[in-house]
């Protein structure tokens, strides 16, 4: 099996050699971080997780969001179903925690950029 490394620019190929789910050689690499790589990739897979979730009231209809850690590749269907199930009403604020534990990873759901209320409402609740 290859893999291209992508923990630094190098992009090293990297060769895996596996038997019954273990890795037997990793080749190829050109730093140590690349043997890491390919050791968590084939074990243990995890991915940033980015999407974007419906804004009410805001000057933008969507808020971008991300998980605060990889989440492990199996999970990420059932996160994804859980923020598109997501709605929340402005002001939204970057950082703000919108899902704790989403779908059980171990990682929070959080903005990655504040959405401003729309003028129209800011004005109806003063």
């Amino acid at each position: 099996m290859e893999l291209t490394c992508i923990t630094c620019p190098k992009g090293c190929t990297l060769t895996i050699e596996l038997k019954e789910g273990k890795i037997l050689s990793i080749q190829g690499n050109g730093c140590p971080r690349g043997i890491q790589y390919a050791e968590n990739e084939i074990l243990h897979p995890v991915r940033m997780v980015t999407s974007t979730i419906q804004v009410i009231h805001g000057i933008h209809d969507r808020c971008p969001v991300m998980t605060s850690k990889p989440v492990a590749k199996e999970k990420i269907f059932e996160v994804m179903k859980e923020i598109h199930s997501l709605k929340v009403e402005a002001p939204v604020f970057v950082r703000d925690v919108f899902i704790h534990d989403v779908a059980q990873s171990g990682a929070d759901l959080i903005a990655t950029r504040s959405v401003q209320l729309e003028s129209s409402f800011s004005n109806e609740k003063k």
